[in-house]
């Protein structure tokens, strides 16, 4: 798998801390931000491929956050939350990500998901469009 540019927004340090070491030795190049004003101010000078957003921020929620950066979101785009309702994953979907990964996951979850932004941005980079979002952690009724 290339290496990818990731952006995550999380404000538990212990889960920054091992997100960040186990993206970075896969390879990838991440930014980090503990709540939503950072990423707010971080966001729009990246070039990320991936966003991965907590849904649970200090000063807001990852929903309203997707919903001010939707205009110039990356090419895959993963909320997280211990919430893991049919009304969560539908808010996350409706509000525009492509996926919701419900805590705790396994790091072949993530891993899945970062092979098919590879995907995604080498298929952006080639000109290509590709729809990112399946469903695949929906509910079989919401497809």
């Amino acid at each position: 798998m290339r290496g990818l540019r990731v952006f995550l927004v999380e404000n538990h340090q212990d889960s920054v801390k091992y997100i960040r070491l186990y993206l970075e030795q896969l390879g990838h190049e991440v930014t980090t931000a503990e709540d939503m004003a950072t990423a707010l101010k971080l966001f729009p000078g990246s070039t990320c491929d991936v966003l991965i957003s907590d849904i649970a921020l200090p000063d807001g929620d990852g929903w309203e956050l997707m919903e001010r950066i939707k205009s110039t979101r990356p090419g895959l785009t993963i909320s997280m939350s211990g919430y893991g309702s049919a009304e969560a994953l539908l808010r996350s979907r409706s509000v525009g990500y492509d996926h919701h990964l419900v805590k705790p996951f396994t790091p072949g979850d993530l891993v899945a998901l970062l092979e098919k932004a590879g995907t995604v941005v080498e298929n952006q980079q080639s000109g290509r469009e590709q729809d990112t979002s399946k469903g695949e952690n929906l509910p079989e009724w919401t497809k």
